[in-house]
């Protein structure tokens, strides 16, 4: 399930990209907006930044602005940032593999075979959609 983290960031992330002439948005104008509580949304914003996908700046005109063109933000890079590893269980996960305690086998392992699925899947999906797709209108 998407926590409401991710769906937050992505929701400003959309919100930021359609933005005109790349000025910085305020924080309380997008939390406004989009009805994100302020407080959660500095939290993540800032952890976006931190990250590199977005930027700031302060002052009476500051907000923050995406440092690179929505065509080049990958889902896999905002939603590894702001919800963890991509993979459903820790034995399939590409970034952070961890063995099972319960699993004796993972190559007999039918849980594995179906999370390497779902993982496989997913990561087509957000590997070919960019913030740019989401934020379209």
């Amino acid at each position: 399930m998407l926590s409401k983290k991710t769906k937050y960031g992505l929701k400003a992330l959309t919100y930021i990209a359609r933005s005109e002439d790349d000025v910085p948005q305020q924080v309380n104008v997008i939390a406004k907006s989009e009805q994100i509580p302020q407080k959660f949304l500095e939290s993540i914003l800032l952890t976006l930044r931190k990250s590199g996908i977005l930027g700031s700046k302060k002052g009476k005109h500051g907000g923050y602005y995406l440092r690179k063109e929505p065509s080049e933000i990958l889902m896999t890079e905002v939603m590894r940032v702001l919800e963890g590893p991509i993979a459903m269980v820790p034995c399939v996960s590409l970034n952070y593999y961890e063995k099972c305690d319960d699993c004796i086998d993972e190559a007999t392992c039918s849980v594995n075979k179906l999370m390497i699925q779902v993982r496989d899947n997913t990561l087509e999906v957000f590997r070919n959609t960019t913030l740019a797709d989401l934020s379209a209108v």
